[in-house]
């Protein structure tokens, strides 16, 4: 599975990547001004997937082998609560409120939300074969999640936390991102060894951009 990062939010003093190591079941803490490991957190199995808060207080790391997301305090580099979710989970989105966070469970074909007030699994969603990445929009309306098998993407509405569309893409999607403006999806394919572009407005694909052999992140 592919390594994620992600920026930790201006709340913090100075501004660090976080990187999951799959095979040492840990998070290296990166200060991106020195570029500097500064820290190491013990984590899950396999931790895949890895979304910092838009405060910038915690990350939350999807461990695909032991099927849970460990919450990390950013001040001290500490976890701070383990939240069983499904089998083999790898993407995780948090929302731009910092009230839910989304885990694609790849081997049951499903999400779990996560209520990050309690930390709890608050709701199930499930989508299409083999769910790889997750993202949200700006807004926080709306999830879209990459099915790796199924070669689709699924279009969750998160005031009802159900599917509400399903976009075709290229083979094995494997990441997605949205544009800050919430106009567009990108979708990394990785065996088309492309990245289809969805209209959101639509939920339909706007372009499809050939790039490199294999892509995986977005």
């Amino acid at each position: 599975l592919l390594a994620a990062c992600a920026l930790a939010g201006p709340a913090q003093a100075a501004p660090f990547a976080y990187i999951p190591n799959s095979s040492s079941g840990t998070v290296s803490v990166i200060d991106v001004a020195n570029d500097t490991v500064t820290a190491t957190v013990n984590v899950g199995t396999n931790p895949y997937g890895v979304e910092v808060n838009p405060a910038g207080t915690r990350a939350y790391v999807a461990n695909s082998g032991s099927g849970n997301v460990s919450v990390i305090n950013l001040a001290t580099n500490t976890v701070v609560a383990t939240v069983p979710v499904g089998n083999t989970p790898t993407g995780v989105a948090v929302n731009p409120a910092g009230t839910y966070a989304y885990v694609a469970n790849y081997a049951i074909n499903t999400v779990s939300v996560i209520d990050l007030a309690t930390n709890t699994v608050t709701a199930v969603v499930p989508v299409s074969s083999r769910p790889y990445g997750v993202a949200v929009n700006p807004v926080g309306t709306y999830a879209y999640v990459a099915n790796y098998a199924a070669n689709t993407v699924s279009v969750i509405d998160l005031a009802t936390n159900t599917v509400i569309a399903t976009v075709p893409v290229g083979s094995n999607p494997s990441a997605i991102a949205v544009n800050p403006a919430g106009t567009r999806a990108y979708v990394a394919n990785l065996t088309s060894d492309n990245v289809s572009v969805i209209d959101l407005a639509t939920n339909i694909v706007a372009a499809t951009v050939p790039v490199g052999n294999g892509p995986m992140g977005v």
